[in-house]
């Protein structure tokens, strides 16, 4: 009796019946050209492609983080009554934000797995919709494919079709840094309600208004009550905790509660010293202005270089990102600048309208910055 071998072997093994959601190629993954092309410049690569912070963490949240060092024992999902309290207060000091809990706060590992596992734990299932912006992050379309649901893209002010079980609201936006005000917010958080679905606002970069003062959905000119309503929130950005994977959701205390229950038991867990470094981030104001006008000063170089390029700057209003269109095929606009050695990422990462813009971070030192604005200009 023979035994089978080779490709046929493998496709009946163990295993080969079983598949997971069906999710598309990451999309960094295809800058693989454009990435070789700039760093074949004679003075190297300017990587303005993503979000990643480059500055230093600040040295109270790395004393923070080791502070908490010698601690063995397991940490808490649902945190420390400190971390929430200081969540609490940041907000109301920072944002406005009044009428929270400290039960209502939840950390997470940084904000993206939220947003990736945030469906599935609510109990969105195939069969429901989820809404996202019609240009958006590409993880809650990827959320949304590994609960089995449906994914419909939405204009801006359009409200959710029957069906939806959870609407994302991204103010300000990535990747087009648009600033939705409080009115724009509430109508999206009513037009929600009435289709019996949950509100879900990434509030990102909620720390970083230019041109307009970006509100928190949770803020009292949004909405009087927070049933039905989350906001997601990472440290990431305002205080260069990406390498950290610190970040918490608060909002309806219900959904809250139900989140933390499923995260019990799957051991969704922030580690205790990144629990500390939170504290310490949420509770100390300066350092967050300290980078602010650090982002602010990298944008004051980049934006004009680009506009005086040829470049129309859209949105852009806050954030980490300027969202730019030459006219052109987005990719074209990819190469074009590869060829200077910088890389962007093309529009099309965030969705269909966005074939004729790139996304263009304000992520990389000053010196990275400056040498990004000479190259525009030659």
């Amino acid at each position: 009796m023979s035994s089978a071998s080779g490709p046929d072997a493998i496709a009946s093994g163990p295993g080969s019946g079983l598949r997971g959601p069906q999710l598309s190629d990451f999309p960094w993954d295809s800058l693989a050209r454009q990435t070789a092309t700039a760093q074949s410049h004679p003075d190297g690569i300017v990587n303005l492609s993503v979000g990643t912070p480059v500055d230093p963490v600040p040295a109270n949240l790395q004393r923070a983080l080791s502070a908490v060092a010698d601690q063995p024992g397991y940490p808490a999902t649902h945190g420390t009554p400190q971390l929430r309290e200081a969540a609490v207060a940041a907000l109301r000091r920072r944002h406005g934000v009044s009428g929270l809990e400290p039960d209502a706060v939840l950390p997470t590992i940084g904000s993206k797995e939220l947003v990736a596992w945030l469906p599935t734990l609510l109990g969105v299932r195939a069969g429901d919709i989820v809404a996202i912006p019609e240009l958006a992050y590409p993880t809650y379309e990827v959320g949304a494919k590994i609960a089995g649901a449906e994914v419909v893209r939405l204009a801006p002010g359009e409200p959710p079709p029957a069906g939806t079980a959870l609407q994302w609201l991204n103010s300000p936006s990535n990747p087009t840094g648009q600033v939705l005000d409080a009115q724009q917010l509430a109508d999206s958080i009513r037009a929600a309600r009435e289709r019996g679905a949950v509100v879900a606002s990434d509030e990102c970069y909620l720390a970083l208004g230019w041109d307009a003062e970006p509100v928190s959905v949770l803020h009292p000119s949004v909405c009087s009550d927070f049933r039905g309503v989350l906001a997601v929130h990472s440290l990431s950005k305002s205080s260069n905790l990406a390498g950290y994977r610190a970040g918490f959701v608060t909002g309806d205390p219900e959904l809250v509660s139900r989140v933390l229950e499923v995260r019990k038991h799957a051991g969704m867990i922030v580690p205790r010293p990144v629990q500390e470094a939170i504290t310490a981030a949420l509770s100390d104001d300066v350092h967050v202005g300290v980078q602010r006008e650090l982002y602010a000063a990298r944008r004051a170089v980049l934006r004009p270089a680009l506009e005086a390029a040829g470049f129309r700057i859209d949105h852009s209003q806050a954030g980490l990102y300027l969202w730019a269109t030459r006219g052109d095929d987005a990719w074209q606009t990819v190469d074009w600048l590869a060829r200077r050695g910088i890389l962007v990422a093309p529009g099309t990462f965030y969705g269909p309208g966005g074939d004729r813009h790139v996304r263009i971070a304000l992520t990389a030192t000053d010196e990275r910055i400056a040498a990004a604005a000479k190259r525009l200009g030659e």
